[in-house]
């Protein structure tokens, strides 16, 4: 499977289920799970979008520790994708405009949440994504470079 597959397989995930789940290493070193509501755009291949509050004990978290994983399943648990990435805080006009243009239908929960308009862009570069079919028995992944890390899989 080549990464523009992967990234096909990860949209079509992603259109399904509206949501994944965002993992990273708290300040205490144990993990973190959140929910979130991830996004593509076909402009920046590799990379998944999601937006928070500026506020949010993530952003300090991945601030110290930027290495997460993500969790991408449909309704049917018949595709399940896991992320592997490095992630940036981007605070840019233009990002946060196009990423609200692919998602912000979808943010009500976000938006009831955090009372402030203020947000920023959670830009994940993927370094590596495994996409499974359970039911079938089949896996696929895919390396796709960026950011260097720590990162060993």
């Amino acid at each position: 499977m080549t990464q523009q597959e992967m990234m096909q397989k990860i949209e079509e995930v992603l259109e399904n289920a509206k949501t994944g789940v965002l993992t990273n290493v708290g300040e205490d070193g144990r993990p973190n799970l959140r929910w979130m509501t991830p996004a593509t755009i076909r402009d920046w291949p590799g990379v998944l979008f999601a937006v928070t509050s500026p506020h949010s004990k993530k952003v300090a978290q991945l601030k110290k520790n930027d290495a997460v994983t993500w969790m991408l399943q449909t309704k049917t648990l018949d595709q399940i994708v896991t992320i592997q990435g490095m992630l940036s805080i981007v605070d840019n006009p233009s990002l946060k405009m196009q990423v609200m243009d692919s998602i912000g239908k979808r943010l009500t929960m976000f938006w009831n949440i955090n009372t402030s308009t203020d947000f920023v862009v959670l830009e994940t570069n993927i370094l590596q994504a495994t996409w499974f079919s359970p039911m079938k028995r089949l896996s696929e992944t895919v390396v796709f470079g960026g950011k260097e890390s720590g990162y060993a899989g």
